[in-house]
């Protein structure tokens, strides 16, 4: 590929990429834009409580929670017990959720309470123009449903508190998770003015839907879903940043965007799966299944029935892997699979470049980071590391490597719990990163396009690099 048809294949990408990040406001949006994309390239949804018959060379996909998704292409020499070729990502990110009973007024202000999820770098969710988005659970004549709901204007901020009343909140600015943190959605006059009613107290006896939350908020919702407020159950509302992800930089070499933090992996792992699984594709002379597992509630320790702790993982390789004529197919399976486990990285930072070990400084644009660390922080081994850089060196993708210094404390992923839970070989890695878990992050627009590329060849390869390995 000359220079000019790469740098358009990378700004190509990165644009597609953004697309799906705008769409993605919540675990429930990433999961619907997930389905849409699959569904237009073949893919055929399954459900967990039918009977699946799998067949060769065909392409599916399930979900559990709305949230959570799994898909697959069976390769068209696929026979029980050979193999899964899977990567594994989170469709979940820090963010700021309404609470169940949400109705707070203070001095003369309508308020919205809400819990922190995940370890967000809350500082930043001041003085930015928020939204909620998420599912509502519905009533609808003896159904129950649920529907999603993205309300796309500005309706909600958390101002900051002015310098003249806190003179040293350039110094140190920490604020109280509880009391600090809670949205404006109106005032009390306007609302009456609007409306003609009157919030006051909060919501601590409420019994009733329309006492949980104020009427401001209900009737957005209502509006956008064409529904009363008798109909509606309860609702899982995700605070979002308004602003569009968007190229940056004096080059657009970069991404501004928010959840970069995991929806790069999982955009990446998705469109991976597609390319290669397409007509004319390798997927004609695969021996495996390749699989891609993206999981709710990461960010929170993936504890959920929807998570990577789950069942989940098991109970689908179980079902793929399923044969009359071979009772230990899943067990056979197991030593022949791989997971990639896909989660963004920590970049070196040039204004705290101290924060990272000398010898392990990830950039951008250098390629996709392996990651490492003795205590199984991350799920990575000299094996694992082989596997991929075998695929990498074969597709033409730099590839870097990060361990995090002595004194300093190292997160986790989805990888060790898998690795663990199904005795599955598992590597760690992901795009290099900054402003991990902000409301808005920042990457470089060559990675999507150098991990699409990784992926693809992992899916492509994987069978082949695996047979000529000899270690157990």
């Amino acid at each position: 590929m000359s220079a000019k048809g790469l740098k358009e294949a990378v700004q190509n990408a990165a644009k597609e990429f953004l697309s799906f990040v705008d769409k993605g406001v919540s675990p429930y949006h990433v999961v619907e834009e997930c389905k849409r994309r699959l569904c237009s390239a073949g893919f055929q949804e399954l459900k967990e409580v039918d009977h699946w018959d799998l067949k060769p060379s065909n392409k599916y996909y399930m979900t559990r929670n709305y949230s959570t998704i799994i898909a697959f292409a069976v390769g068209a020499k696929y026979t029980p017990g050979n193999g899964f070729s899977m990567i594994g990502a989170h469709t979940d990110s820090p963010c700021l959720r309404v609470k169940l009973r949400s109705k707070k007024s203070q001095v003369g202000y309508l308020q919205v309470g809400v819990e922190c999820y995940g370890g967000g770098i809350w500082n930043t969710w001041f003085d930015r123009d928020l939204t909620v988005a998420g599912r509502v659970v519905l009533k609808n004549g003896d159904k129950v449903e649920h529907r999603l709901i993205n309300v796309a204007e500005p309706v909600l901020r958390i101002p900051h508190l002015a310098i003249h009343l806190q003179r040293e909140i350039n110094d140190n600015f920490g604020p109280n998770k509880e009391n600090h943190l809670v949205p404006i959605i109106a005032t009390a006059v306007q609302e009456q003015l609007e409306l003609g009613v009157k919030s006051t107290g909060n919501a601590c006896d409420a019994t009733q839907m329309s006492e949980k939350h104020h009427s401001v908020l209900l009737n957005l919702l209502c509006a956008q879903l064409g529904v009363n407020v008798d109909k509606i159950i309860d609702f899982e509302l995700c605070l979002a940043d308004t602003q569009p992800g968007a190229l940056g930089g004096a080059f657009k070499e970069f991404i501004f965007a928010p959840r970069l933090d995991n929806l790069h992996s999982c955009y990446c792992a998705l469109q991976a799966l597609i390319e290669s699984s397409e007509e004319q594709g390798t997927l004609a002379e695969d021996s495996n299944i390749r699989v891609v597992t993206l999981f709710d509630n990461e960010e929170v320790g993936s504890q959920s029935a929807h998570g990577a702790g789950s069942s989940l993982t098991e109970l689908v390789l179980r079902r793929l892997s399923s044969s009359f004529d071979n009772l230990t197919a899943f067990e056979e399976a197991i030593p022949k699979s791989f997971m990639i486990s896909s989660d963004m990285a920590h970049a070196v930072h040039p204004n705290y470049a101290d924060k990272h070990e000398e010898n392990h400084r990830p950039a951008l644009h250098k390629g996709p980071v392996l990651k490492f660390n003795s205590n199984q922080r991350y799920a990575s081994n000299a094996v694992t590391a082989a596997i991929v850089r075998e695929i990498a060196n074969r597709v033409g993708v730099p590839l870097q490597d990060v361990m995090v210094k002595n004194d300093s404390p190292c997160g986790t992923t989805i990888g060790p719990i898998l690795a663990s839970g199904l005795g599955l070989k598992v590597l760690d890695m992901g795009s290099p990163q900054l402003a991990m878990h902000s409301i808005r992050e920042m990457c470089c627009t060559s990675s999507v396009f150098q991990t699409i590329t990784l992926f693809k060849g992992f899916f492509d390869l994987f069978p082949s690099v695996i047979s000529n390995m000899t270690v157990d």
